[in-house]
């Protein structure tokens, strides 16, 4: 649900005989949409089309249930959700003319093993035979998508899914996106993948809208990616501004057939016949004059909609791959303030992610060839199972956009720990079921008798070098690997913890493979042995800088140095003053600073900034008066550390950034580590209404261009576009994984681990929104508690890399994967010598070309046959499936990273054999080719071809031919394929 302003309208419903009467929540509701609804949708024809007969118009009645918003999943279940579904159930069999379509999974499921008797399952199963019930999407929730990644819409989508194929054999054919606040241009190829026949939007730009309504454009075929274009394409209904909210103010509103409590209501004409504001009353006499009107009404399934439209075989016009942010609602309500709001709910749900992904792999490794322990594979699928839900929740589109109550942003939290609890859990059972200890295994950060050991896991099914960073209590350290050589390290005083120590190893791990390290304290006479210990980092300290026009800025400069850069700091500012590219020798300035939009809290006063909102009065300033910074320099990592203070004389600093430079040794391959710069940041606490951003400021001519991208998925060009009105706010955009600026000779990328806000708001200038705190007194804000008092102190990361065009293309995709997806460590004392390490070639690797990531490798548990007829035979049988997982099914998606044209090597075609890829698991017999969430075998799914306007190539409805069930694969450009994998039992 997203913010609705004081003039918004309310959820409309329609009577079947005679139009559409819009409700009104309920008495102390506010302007809220709460649901059944009901959503009128006319049968449109492209310009130049004329109908053949009366209009026709088709009322859908549709779920629409926030999984969190301004009420918990468990409030709003005893409050309405679990109503709806009953009493729609209820509802639909007292007419066969009734229709609804349910959108969000999580709370039918709930309904249904939770509170659904058999008679309602049983009349659920007539009407999704009968048509007349309908589910869309399909997934667990509406996700956002803006600042989701692809890969949790993808998760959330094959949850949901895999859960309808299961339990009633349907696949979702149609999307439904009314509420997400902008359209991504990924999402026509997700849903593409996923088999959908169309898709129907509502939110984009008003001004955008409402151009489009005037020349009847809001139905187009949209080809989202350029590299896939007509291959993946979808027919999409942008709904009008009236969207699934109509407003009270209209004629023949009916304002008698909404409850909040979840009451389905197919309202009928009013005994007397009267509708509010109409003239005349509507008589079984008079009926026909309304028909004479040439309009006709009917209860719809989204799907009858399509299908009436699909078969008037007309032409539509195409829109390419550009997306539909940001999203304004009028002149000051920008909605780009969401793209950070709650950044630390944003990491947390990213690194949920990030985990559950190496937890898929490292359990689906553990079973295959044959699993070697005691873990039992029940209990590890209930882990991951908790996980994947969590992560699939927080999707929502009033959840990852930090748009919720603060009880529900704690719901959102609590779900997400206790899911990566278990995860955890799980990945420690089976390193230790490896390493076979006599002594359970504990984490801990303290000095331990005999020292630590530390398994990391890579997750990628690539070979990475790069740093783990674990806290140990004891200054001098020696670490070994399995076969006891020492491994280059540093140790240094801790960031986090005064008493304690920072350990930084550099690893070298094999796809989807595991190092093991022993950590042991080292003491007096043992420091002067052959053994070599980590080396000890200096530190050199500069006194802070007051902030002031820097005439003599540059007159002396500190270098730190790698193999790659040379960067160079200003001892008269002691912020950074350029960077020097030593492939391209080119120097390039930079400069970082932090700076705060003072923004409004008084409706009386103007616009304001809220969870949704970006209203900024005026350009942002400095946030801070003095600088302080000190350089941790050492043989294996140096370290800039810059604090950020109020004034020359606080204690406290409010923002931070340190800068880590890797020096990578002799015969190690450290290209994607070389040529970073990671920067980890602190902010917070901020001051009441202030909006935290970090500039970076360049002698780039960058053209005020930026680029940015869509879910990680497509770049996108966003040109610096000045309105009369709240230029500041429109120019903000998404960054979900990276962003970059660029002249004729140098490129800078930005890498990121989570959501931001970003804009240029100057010529070779780019800035990242890091943190909000907001508070208003508007009552709709505050009757929900939707203020966004973040008094959090939040430390996001950015990789940055600078360099010519063609060493960045090369690098910047492989780098956004390692850094969303970096080694996960399990960290643990050592008990004497209980724990054998094990050799490092134990297990053998998973390795993929350079070009092709593995999107995941997991075993889903899945109780369905793979057959379609099959499976439909045993639903009909009353078989709900297998009793028990089925363990031997692999899910294994791959994604080619690279656009056509993009790279002259990388973006080529690749092609493997995924007996090879996969022989570390075992014999390979049968490779299944599947939609992206699994339910179709690909060679049955047969999608809705739509004509394109004149110049347009068809798209083909059917995949590309390909030999079916071959091992040998050959995947094209942003291409993503899902197979099952059958290996041999052993």
């Amino acid at each position: 649900m997203g913010r609705v302003p004081a003039r918004a309208a309310a959820p409309p419903l329609a009577d079947a005989e005679v139009g559409l009467a819009p409700s009104r929540p309920a008495a102390g509701m506010g302007q809220l949409c709460w649901l059944p609804l009901l959503a009128p949708l006319l049968l449109l024809r492209p310009p130049g089309v004329q109908s053949a007969g009366p209009i026709r118009a088709f009322v859908v009645p549709h779920s629409h249930m926030d999984v969190g918003w301004v009420y918990t999943v468990q409030e709003s279940m005893r409050a309405y959700a679990a109503n709806v579904y009953t009493s729609v159930v209820e509802e639909l069999a007292r007419g066969q003319q009734r229709r609804f379509i349910a959108v969000e999974q999580e709370f039918f499921r709930l309904w249904w093993d939770g509170v659904a008797s058999d008679q309602q399952k049983h009349q659920v199963r007539q009407l999704l035979e009968e048509g007349r019930l309908e589910f869309v999407i399909g997934g667990q929730v509406m996700h956002d998508e803006a600042v989701t990644h692809l890969d949790d819409q993808i998760l959330q989508l094959t949850e949901g899914h895999g859960f309808l194929y299961e339990t009633f054999g349907i696949r979702p054919q149609f999307s439904w996106h009314v509420d997400p606040f902008g359209a991504s241009a990924t999402t026509p190829t997700l849903f593409a993948l996923a088999g959908f026949n169309a898709h129907l939007g509502s939110r984009i730009d008003y001004d955008l809208k409402a151009a489009m309504q005037e020349a009847r454009g809001l139905q187009f075929v949209w080809r989202g990616s350029p590299s896939l274009s007509e291959q993946q394409e979808i027919f999409t209904h942008i709904m009008d501004q009236y969207s699934y909210c109509t407003p009270s103010h209209i004629p023949f509103s009916n304002r008698s057939g909404f409850y909040w409590n979840g009451m389905a209501v197919f309202p009928k004409p009013p005994p007397d016949g009267v509708y509010p504001n109409m003239s005349e009353p509507v008589t079984p006499a008079n009926i026909n004059l309304y028909a004479e009107l040439g309009v006709s009404v009917q209860y719809a399934t989204l799907g009858d909609y399509f299908r009436a439209l699909h078969a008037l075989n007309v032409t539509w016009r195409v829109r390419d791959h550009h997306d539909f942010l940001p999203y304004s609602t009028d002149p000051f309500q920008a909605w780009t303030g969401f793209y950070t709001s709650r950044s630390t709910l944003k990491g947390l749900a990213r690194r949920a992610s990030a985990l559950l992904y190496a937890g898929e792999s490292m359990f689906t490794r553990y079973m295959w060839p044959a699993p070697r322990g005691h873990l039992d594979p029940t209990w590890a699928l209930q882990q991951l199972q908790q996980l994947r839900w969590a992560v699939s929740e927080v999707q929502h589109h009033d959840a990852i956009t930090g748009t919720e109550s603060p009880k529900v942003r704690d719901m959102y939290a609590t779900h997400l720990a206790s899911g990566m609890l278990g995860v955890r859990k799980l990945m420690a059972s089976i390193v230790l079921d490896k390493l076979q200890p006599q002594a359970p295994m504990a984490a801990s950060s303290g000095a331990g008798p005999a020292g630590h050991f530390a398994s990391v896991y890579n997750p990628l099914a690539w070979t990475v070098t790069t740093i783990v960073t674990l806290t140990v209590g004891f200054p001098g350290v020696r670490v070994t690997d399995e076969a006891g050589h020492p491994v280059p390290s540093q140790i240094q005083n801790s960031t986090e913890t005064p008493s304690a120590y920072d350990l930084l190893i550099l690893t070298t791990i094999p796809g989807l493979s595991y190092r093991h390290y022993s950590i042991r304290p080292t003491a007096g006479a043992q420091e002067s042995t052959q053994e070599p210990a980590a080396t000890v980092a200096s530190t050199l300290q500069f006194g802070r800088r007051r902030r002031r026009r820097t005439r003599h800025a540059g007159r002396y400069l500190v270098p730190v140095a790698n193999d790659c850069y040379i960067v160079l700091l200003d001892q008269d500012t002691n912020l950074m003053h350029s960077i020097w590219e030593r492939q391209s020798k080119r120097m390039v300035h930079v400069t970082q600073e932090f700076l705060e939009y003072h923004v409004n809290g008084d409706v009386k006063q103007g616009p304001i900034s809220d969870n949704y909102l970006f209203t900024p009065g005026k350009a942002a300033v400095p946030a801070w008066e003095a600088v302080g910074m000190e350089i941790v320099a050492g043989q294996l990592v140096t370290e800039i550390r810059q604090y950020f203070y109020r004034n020359m004389t606080a204690q406290n600093y409010t923002y931070a950034i340190h800068s880590r430079l890797t020096h990578v040794p002799q015969g190690h391959d450290g290209e994607l580590l070389c040529h970073r710069i990671e920067q980890e940041y602190q902010a917070g606490p901020l001051e009441l209404n202030r909006e935290a951003v970090l500039r970076t400021s360049t002698n780039l001519n960058s053209q005020q261009v930026i680029y940015s991208d869509n879910n990680g998925y497509q770049m996108q060009r966003r040109p610096y576009v000045s309105y009369v009105n709240n230029s500041i706010a429109r120019n903000y955009y998404p960054m979900v994984q990276s962003a970059f600026m660029e002249d004729g000779k140098s490129r800078l990328v930005l890498l990121s681990e989570r959501a931001h806000g970003i804009s240029s708001q100057g010529n070779g200038q780019v800035e990242v929104m890091l943190h909000r705190r907001l508070w208003n007194n508007f009552d709709w804000d505050l009757g929900y508690n939707l203020t966004l008092n973040d008094t959090s102190v939040v430390h996001p990361v950015l990789w940055l890399l600078l360099g010519s065009w063609s060493l960045t293309t090369a690098l910047h995709q492989r780098s956004a994967v390692a850094l969303q997806h970096r080694p996960v460590v399990l960290f643990g004392d050592l008990a004497g010598t209980a724990l054998k390490l094990p050799g490092p070639q134990q297990q053998e690797a998973v390795t993929l070309p350079p070009n092709l990531h593995l999107q995941i490798l997991s075993i889903p548990g899945w109780r369905y046959s793979s057959n379609h007829t099959e499976h439909t035979q045993n639903l009909r049988k009353g078989h709900r499936g297998e009793t028990q997982a089925d363990l031997r099914r692999v899910l294994l998606r791959l994604h080619h990273l690279y656009e056509v044209g993009e790279d002259p090597v990388l973006s080529q075609p690749v092609t493997v054999n995924l007996e090879a890829v996969l022989q570390a698991l075992g014999s390979v017999v049968a490779v299944e080719e599947r939609s992206l969430t699994g339910t179709w075998d690909v060679s049955m799914l047969q999608r809705w071809s739509w004509r394109p306007g004149p110049g347009r190539r068809r798209g083909d409805s059917t995949s590309p031919s390909r030999p079916p069930g071959g091992p040998i694969i050959t995947i094209h450009p942003k291409e993503i394929r899902t197979f099952f994998i059958h290996f041999q039992q052993q």
